[in-house]
């Protein structure tokens, strides 16, 4: 990600927050809890999960709950699925979770996916692809894509429609879905939609947004770079596996639907994104919430516009998949 900036001592942007987005960061601040980049990477990740725990919605009860496995690349890939009915034939949502290609698991959307489920109609499969520094970028990518094409081929032995299926991702997930999205184009693999929450489609530049909230939010320039520090080893086949802005051609990939927040480093480089697919031709919807940060799906106990984006990514996956 972009080279962390000089800081001022105080942002001089914080006014842009809602009351409730600055409540609720004066309360993380008060509690003096230990800043994720500095702690060791196994507590990082049992910090990152308590505290969305804390935050997200109580999860919303449905009437299929299933954990099952994918054949991967490096063996076994845990899997989950959410689904409001027994019906044969469900179309799908493969959702890749967010934290940096470093901490998250399936345990850490999963309240947001029992919401997709229930509003959208279609059945949610979320996967623990590897995460670094265990295993460097792009295996978890590999994981996302095999996945991927494993419920396309043999959705329908979990009674899953492999061909009515979209990909979404919030953050580091939403990388992972711009990428696979592009893979399925050049595969020739069935895709819906893409479902980008707030993604990071680019290292190569500082934008603005970058410069206005990597301080004094959740997402700041040091766990940022701390994240970078720990996925990246090799180099990539292709760039735009990390950085899907700059494929050399988004002609022909899905329609893609990308939800963002107001004060959040990774905002304007959503928008480019959604510039980049628009002059391609492909379908876009971008929606954007004032006044919250990054991860704000994951924080509906506190802030409402979390509901608001579930509502709407849900109607868009409605819309792709069930309509």
């Amino acid at each position: 990600m972009p080279a962390e900036q000089d800081k001022p001592q105080a942002n001089p942007h914080a006014a842009r927050f809602s009351r409730l987005t600055r409540l609720l960061l004066d309360n993380v601040k008060r509690a003096g809890f230990t800043p994720i980049h500095k702690l060791p990477v196994q507590q990082a990740r049992l910090a990152y999960q308590a505290g969305v725990a804390a935050s997200e919605l109580p999860h919303a009860p449905l009437a299929r709950v299933e954990d099952f496995h994918i054949p991967g690349p490096a063996g076994p890939i845990r899997a989950r699925l959410w689904a409001n009915s027994h019906e044969p034939e469900q179309p799908v949502l493969l959702y890749l979770h967010g934290g940096g290609f470093v901490i998250g698991s399936i345990e850490t959307c999963e309240s947001m996916c029992r919401q997709i489920a229930v509003q959208s109609g279609a059945a949610v499969v979320a996967i623990d692809y590897r995460l670094a520094p265990e295993h460097k970028y792009p295996a978890g990518l590999q994981d996302c894509w095999a996945a991927f094409t494993w419920l396309v081929e043999h959705g329908r032995s979990m009674g899953l429609n492999g061909q009515r299926i979209a990909v979404g991702g919030d953050s580091a997930g939403g990388t992972l879905s711009a990428a696979v999205a592009l893979m399925a184009r050049d595969a020739g693999l069935p895709l819906a939609l893409q479902a980008l929450v707030y993604p990071s489609v680019q290292t190569r530049s500082v934008t603005e947004s970058f410069k206005a909230f990597s301080q004094d939010t959740l997402l700041s320039a040091e766990l940022m770079n701390w994240f970078e520090r720990q996925t990246m080893g090799d180099s990539l086949d292709h760039d735009w596996h990390r950085e899907p802005l700059h494929a050399p051609d988004h002609r022909g990939v899905a329609p893609a639907w990308i939800g963002l927040a107001e004060c959040d480093a990774l905002t304007d480089e959503g928008h480019q994104y959604a510039q980049k697919l628009r002059d391609a031709g492909v379908p876009v919807e971008v929606r954007e919430w004032p006044g919250v940060i990054h991860d704000f799906i994951n924080m509906g106990r506190f802030l409402p516009e979390a509901l608001e984006l579930h509502k709407a990514m849900a109607a868009a996956i409605k819309h792709a998949l069930v309509d």
